[in-house]
This record gives structure tokens, sequence and C-alpha cells, in this order.
């Protein structure tokens, strides 16, 4: 089944306005871990002032206390009331995603630090410091890029035919080894889009698409429709239920939702204008009363009550001199 992909948020934000095949992926990364290391010194220190022209997700890694932005400057960090940024390893981390070990990513290294571009998947456990190869190191880059937070499972979707690797969504059950292709029976919607993935049961998945929310509990072999057909625009796991965002009426929601029984409940947030739909969210799962969020315009917004009151961290991707 063919489907188009909705891989640019410009996309988004323009339409609010008008069989199972084993692939092996081992000779995907470099034999006896043949990869440069950053020609820098790495280290994260506080920033007083930045500006970021595009967020490219977020996340709270296992292994740091802080939310993670990765953006076209590389990772950003808030931690404690103070921004932080690394002084190196400033990649376009595309398909950013946080895990109990640190992250796992895509996108184009930053020039210089002699990484292979595109990066295809890799992770980092040092707060960026250095990455390893998972798969398809200088082959590919994944914009749609989802992973278990405690286990070893790692989903994209591949938009082209690539060697290993079959069009659609693919996952790995063994971080990154073998993949295998989902079947999708069921999904009905015109696009695929974002994938999130439970915490700790990898092999349940919910994906946000133009036509509502798809969910899963077999790898995406089949997927069930578990809300209206409205567009969402982001959606991650909180627990057991999905917290997402729908535009509904030309209003931008946020709500959570239980997949097994439909019960839905909408979460008060600040006003966003029409035009600047939610991105990205993020659920500490070390806290899940830690959520976050960015927007299409770079705002940022946290809250560490379970969304009854929320704190504003960033407008318009700016952070200025106090």
């Amino acid at each position: 089944m063919k489907k188009s992909l909705l891989f640019s948020l410009i996309s988004i934000v323009l339409l609010i306005a008008a069989g199972c095949t084993n692939k092996s992926g081992q000779d995907s990364k470099p034999a006896g871990g043949n990869y440069a290391k950053a020609k820098v010194n790495y280290e994260i220190k506080e920033t007083k002032a930045f500006k970021l022209n595009r967020i490219y997700g977020i996340g709270y890694p296992g292994n740091d206390t802080g939310l993670y932005l990765a953006s076209n400057q590389g990772l950003i960090i808030y931690r404690a009331g103070k921004w932080f940024e690394s002084t190196a390893n400033r990649h376009q981390y595309i398909g950013f995603q946080a895990v109990n070990t640190g992250f796992i990513a895509s996108g184009h290294p930053q020039k210089g630090t002699g990484y292979k571009d595109p990066l295809g998947i890799m992770k980092s456990n040092n707060k960026g410091k250095s990455m390893e190869p998972v798969a398809f190191y200088g082959k590919a880059n994944f914009h749609f890029l989802a992973a278990g937070y405690a286990g070893p499972d790692i989903y994209m979707i591949n938009e082209k035919p690539l060697e290993q690797l079959s069009q659609g969504v693919n996952y790995s059950k063994d971080n990154g080894q073998n993949w295998q292709v989902s079947k999708l029976k069921g999904f009905q919607a015109d696009s695929l889009g974002m994938i999130a993935v439970h915490p700790e049961k990898g092999d349940i998945i919910a994906m946000a698409t133009r036509s509502g929310i798809y969910y899963s509990t077999d790898n995406g072999d089949t997927m069930k429709l578990v809300t209206d057909p409205f567009m969402v625009t982001a959606v991650t796991f909180l627990g057991d239920s999905l917290l997402f965002s729908s535009v509904e009426e030309n209003k931008i929601l946020l709500k959570r939702l239980d997949p097994v029984t439909g019960n839905q409940t909408t979460l008060s947030f600040p006003f966003l204008d029409y035009d600047n739909p939610i991105t990205y969210l993020a659920v500490n799962p070390k806290n899940k009363k830690q959520i976050a969020f960015s927007t299409y315009k770079n705002d940022v917004y946290e809250s560490v009550d379970g969304g009854e009151k929320w704190i504003n961290l960033l407008s318009n991707g700016k952070k200025e001199l106090e």
C-alpha cells in the first residue's frame, strides 16, 4: 500500500491553512567502528542568549535531568531554570528520540566533525559527546524516527527503497541489527506521520496522521483508528495513555486518550494561534507529570504538574540576554 509521506512540518501548516520480510542491517554499520570523532573539545556550557530557526525534536533522555531540544544549532538543553548548549557536535539531529541511555537520531553532521552525511541512525550515551552508528550510517536520513524508551525497539518511515530496507514503516526489535516492514492492515489514512512507541512495550505504537491517530499492538502489522478523523500534529505516550495535539474547527487542542477505552480528556494549555500548531510533545518517563511541547514557530512550554500550569521556556526560538 503506497501512502504519501508527511516529511515536512511546513506541509502540515499548509494543510491546516487551506507478508513480513526480515532485513539485516548489520553491514550498514562501518566495520570496526570506523567513524570520526569530534575534533573540538566537547563541553555543555550555560548559554545566556541564542536564536533557533528550527526545532527538530524534544525529549527527556534518561541519562540527564534536562529537556533536550534538537535544533539547527545542535543540542540545546533546559535544566534547572538555565539553558545550555554544546561547544561541538552541533549536528542537525533530525528524528531525535530520547531513550533511557541517552538519545538516538538521524540527520546531518556539523561540517568539520568528520562524520558521514547522512548520519543514518546514530546513538549517543554521553549527552552528544560522541555517537555510535546504529544502522544505515552514511546511507540515508530518516525524518520520522521513533524508539522505545527502555527497550531495543526502533521504528522509522523510509521514503524510498533502500538496500536492506523496505519502503514504508520499518521496525527493528534488536537495536537496528535486523529490520522488518509493518503490514499496516486496517490503515486507511492518505499519509504516514509521526510515530510514538510505548516507553516499555515496544510492540505498541501510535501514529499521528491527517485523519486521526492509528494505534497498533503488533508493531504496526494491524492498525486501528482510535480517534475521530481530525488532523493530529503530534503524539507521544504518557504511560499507557496517549498525549496528543489535534486541530479541530480551527482550534489547536491538547488531549489525553486511553486508546483501549477511547476515553479522552482535554487539557488546558496556553493559547496558540491557528498557524502555530504543536509540533513535538515529550513526557519524562521518570516523572510523568513533567511534560513539554514545541510549536511550529519555535515556542517551547513545560509543565511539571501534569499540565495544570505551564511555563513559557522559549518564544520564537529566542533566548535574549537578561
